[in-house]
């Protein structure tokens, strides 16, 4: 009884969970590109309080390194190395925080010296806008 009562209370509680906003903004140092859109950061939350976590760029969908064919994965190695060069050593600042749908990271804006990361990355042709439904292939067949 008090385990179908926890499940409960955990399923109702999931969507307010998920749909919890943090405006920012949070400093962060770049701790490790995971790959074009996806950064391992160490997030200074508090006073003394840090937090490493895994942030995707909000709004955004680049290439993925093992990706399904040459060309994606070619593309998606210009597109960690263009972070490379814009993120350099500077520290990142967090705005729009979110839960990310697949858990274990946080959906998020990220600035670089006031310029908007994943911006840059469509601006470059190296990203496609995401809105979270079905993403498109980066292969040519």
């Amino acid at each position: 009884m008090w385990r179908a009562l926890a499940v409960l209370l955990a399923l109702l509680s999931a969507p307010a969970i998920a749909a919890e906003t943090l405006p920012g903004p949070i400093p962060a140092r770049l701790v490790r590109i995971i790959d074009g859109d996806t950064l391992l950061v160490r997030a200074h939350i508090w006073l003394g309080h840090e937090v490493t976590t895994l942030v995707r760029l909000l709004g955004i969908d680049a290439p993925e390194l093992r990706g399904r064919c040459a060309e994606e994965s070619a593309a998606a190695e210009r597109a960690r190395a263009f972070v490379a060069r814009v993120v350099g050593r500077s520290d990142v600042t967090l705005t729009d925080l979110r839960f990310d749908k697949y858990g274990g990271r946080v959906l998020a804006r990220v600035e670089v010296r006031g310029q908007d990361l994943a911006r840059a990355l469509l601006a470059e042709g190296l990203a496609r806008p995401y809105r979270g439904k079905m993403r498109a292939g980066w292969c040519q067949t």
